[in-house]
This record gives structure tokens, sequence and C-alpha cells, in this order.
């Protein structure tokens, strides 16, 4: 039983940082992913967007893996889907 108990007591602490890292690290970063696949997910045409790179338009068109931004009269540009940040909603145009 002494062998058992030592081996006990010296792999406790991995153990706790092992649980410490799931839920200081993993468990946050699992759920914002989960909020981002969410949000591409829910993209739909005519809604307003921000890229990740800061340029704002108006989804034209999508597919599953890209999606064509009207961001000035006349000016479409394709963008990756993973490249969208945020929908713009009217809450966020008024500031």
């Amino acid at each position: 039983m002494g062998d058992f108990e030592q081996i006990i007591q010296t792999s406790w602490p991995i153990l706790l940082m092992v649980v410490i890292f799931y839920f200081l690290l993993y468990r946050p970063q699992k759920k914002q992913q989960k909020q981002r696949d969410t949000l591409l997910n829910s993209l739909k045409k005519g809604q307003k967007v921000v890229t990740i790179g800061g340029m704002y338009g108006e989804i034209i068109s999508l597919d599953d893996e890209t999606v064509v931004l009207l961001v000035a009269d006349k000016v479409e540009i394709k963008f990756a889907r993973s490249s969208i940040a945020s929908i713009v909603t009217k809450h966020k145009e008024a500031k």
C-alpha cells in the first residue's frame, strides 16, 4: 500500500494542473469557437458585416466557403467565409 500512496501523493499536483488547464483555457476557447461557428452559419444575404481586416460591407451572395460583399457602389469583393468577424447591428451603426 505504501507505493500506491506515494504515487497518489506525487501525481495529484499534475492532475490538479490538468483540471485547472481545462477550466481556464480549453473550456472558454471551446465556447468561443461554438459562438463563432454559430455566427458564420447564421450569415444571410443582405446582412451588413465587418471582416477581420476591418472592411465593412453588405453580403450580396454566399456559399459554404466564400462571401461576396458589396463594400461601395459597384464594388464587390470576395472573402473567405471565415474572415467575417461580426454582424453589424443597428445599435453598432448608431455609434
